[in-house]
């Protein structure tokens, strides 16, 4: 049985900048999950920049996001570098996905699905802040713009069921 993972941010967090934000910077909706890890920031960095289908995997339900087929159990040293502008496909197969728009090693990871007029649809942000030995608070925020549709549903529609998907993904995340 999985252990029960606690994503809830506190108020700081939910109310703080990250890095990212002001990529949508009139976001029509954001959503912040945080949880504790039990390593140091340069740990759980290599797992973050291997994400992706036909890379490592999303580490969530693999059956949904991946094709069925397992994330990786372990660093994948070729996609450990990831360049500013590299694709983190969506779905196995897909050439377009998520593309890398800002990384600080060690600390933060944005990633975007960009629209057609140059702008982002939706951004996901992955932070990384140390709070004590062999641990470290994991903040992942998504924002999603006025264009942002979840398979064609209509927007507030789009906004619940995103905010439901990614709950239960990062959790598993």
């Amino acid at each position: 049985m999985m252990p029960l993972v606690r994503v809830k941010a506190d108020r700081r967090e939910l109310a703080r900048a990250l890095p990212g934000d002001s990529l949508i910077p009139d976001a029509v909706d954001s959503w912040t999950h945080a949880t504790t890890l039990h390593c140091r920031a340069d740990a759980a960095w290599p797992w973050l920049v291997q994400m992706g289908a036909d890379r490592a995997g999303w580490y969530s339900y693999d059956w949904i996001d991946n094709g069925k087929q397992p994330s990786a159990t372990c660093i994948v040293p070729e996609l450990q570098r990831p360049a500013i502008g590299s694709i983190f496909p969506a779905l196995p197969g897909c050439k377009d996905g998520f593309v890398l728009l800002e990384k600080e090693d060690n600390r933060s990871l944005v990633l975007g699905w960009p629209d057609k007029n140059g702008g982002y649809i939706v951004t996901w942000a992955f932070v990384l802040e140390e709070i004590g030995p062999d641990r470290t608070r994991l903040l992942v925020r998504a924002r999603g713009s006025a264009n942002y549709r979840f398979r064609r549903m209509p927007h507030v529609m789009s906004l619940w069921v995103m905010k439901l998907v990614h709950f239960v993904m990062d959790r598993k995340h």
